[in-house]
């Protein structure tokens, strides 16, 4: 089937290029190899040259690992795709992909805990400045582009609070500005966001979430056009962040399945979002799948659906959010997002507790916060472990 035709997009889950069989399988075969070898010295100088195409080493490329790469590259609507071992791995590729040392990254101030220190503490390391502003205000974005900036980051919608950055016109503002825009796009999957077709430069996702959908595998992937993926695949093979074949394989058997997965991620949370907003017990709810909340309107313009993650706020601060979260008896207790059952966690003390406190307070992240990520059990029963947690707190 080839890349970026009309069909739809559980069609080409299922039937993308990457899913090629060899010999006839009717599952993408798992290239369980570290190395492969050549027929003769020639053709081992040929591949090592680029003359010829073919596979050296695992860290360079797998056949497994490439299948995925190209299902992700379709449904992203981009020229190809570059896996890693992590989403942070793919994060700090993609952007030292672009930056060097006295550059200036412009970033949103709500981000993955680990983002915000790698962007703002390790990478100043290295010579690269960083400026953080909320993305979702376009007049702030023209007032921290510099002459200097060169990568525009941000995560939309933005964890854990939600918030909604327009991707067009943050990529017009900073294609103007001369600066590349990349994008973390995990809490949506390209089922309800695709940044490259509204201008982003590379696409990021935590394949550990909502792409792998089974909590088995820990990975990332950044989509981009093909030159620029280039540089990208340079630089993951020469720092070594490369995904086992294994972890593709089960990537991209979470693909088949995640527009099915996502349209009831999707019907469930806004289900338990609606609940929690008229319990007397929780304050307000963050969720751009609200018809009242900030970043409604823009979700709706750019998204076709608002996902599974979100946060909201008890009226009786920590200590309420610590009991409730005492009190839990079938949501699970952890960290992460994406998996098939309902995942309870708070933000301050375990995601985000690397991010500087004045950060902190910038993102509008507080001490009575708790982040949920909606499963796909009956939402009914979701509400109702809600309920009995929420009156203990």
């Amino acid at each position: 089937m080839a890349k970026h035709s009309a069909a739809g997009f559980m069609t080409r889950a299922l039937h993308a290029e990457g899913h090629a069989k060899p010999m006839n399988a009717h599952t993408q075969p798992i290239f369980q190899t570290s190395t492969f070898y050549f027929d003769s010295a020639e053709h081992g100088a040929d591949l090592f040259a680029g003359r010829q195409a073919g596979h050296i080493y695992t860290r360079i490329g797998n056949p497994t690992v490439e299948a995925y790469e190209s299902v992700v590259a379709d449904l992203e609507g981009g020229g190809a795709a570059v896996a890693f071992s992590s989403g942070l791995a793919a994060i700090y590729a993609a952007l030292m992909s672009l930056l060097s040392s006295g550059d200036h990254v412009l970033s949103g101030d709500t981000l993955y805990g680990p983002s915000v220190n790698l962007i703002g503490q390790v990478m100043r390391r290295f010579g690269v400045e960083s400026t953080f502003i909320d993305t979702s205000d376009p007049e702030a974005i023209k007032r921290g582009l510099r002459a200097d900036t060169r990568v525009l980051f941000l995560e939309t919608p933005a964890n854990p609070t939600c918030r909604v950055t327009e991707i067009r016109k943050a990529a017009q503002l900073a294609h103007e500005a001369g600066a590349r825009v990349v994008v973390d796009a995990t809490f949506a999957t390209p089922y309800f966001l695709r940044p490259l077709e509204l201008g982003a430069d590379i696409s990021l996702h935590s394949t550990t979430k909502f792409i792998n959908g089974h909590g088995d595998v820990v990975g990332g992937v950044a989509t981009a056009s093909p030159e620029l993926a280039k540089t990208i695949r340079k630089f993951r093979t020469d720092t070594g962040a490369c995904p086992a074949p294994m972890d593709a394989f089960l990537s991209l058997r979470g693909i088949r399945t995640l527009g099915l997965r996502m349209e009831r991620h999707n019907r469930n949370a806004l289900a338990v979002a609606q609940y929690l907003q008229q319990h007397e017990k929780v304050s307000r709810v963050y969720y751009h799948g609200l018809p009242d909340d900030p970043g409604h309107t823009a979700a709706k313009r750019e998204m076709s659906g608002f996902g599974a993650t979100f946060s909201f706020e008890l009226t009786g601060g920590y200590a309420a959010a610590k009991r409730m979260l005492k009190g839990i008896e079938m949501m699970t207790l952890a960290v992460s997002l994406g998996t098939l059952d309902t995942l309870i966690q708070h933000p301050a003390s375990m995601t985000h507790a690397s991010v500087p406190e004045e950060i902190m307070r910038q993102q509008g992240l507080t001490p009575e916060m708790v982040r949920i990520h909606v499963g796909l059990e009956e939402a009914d029963d979701i509400i109702a472990d809600l309920e009995q947690a929420l009156a203990k707190a």
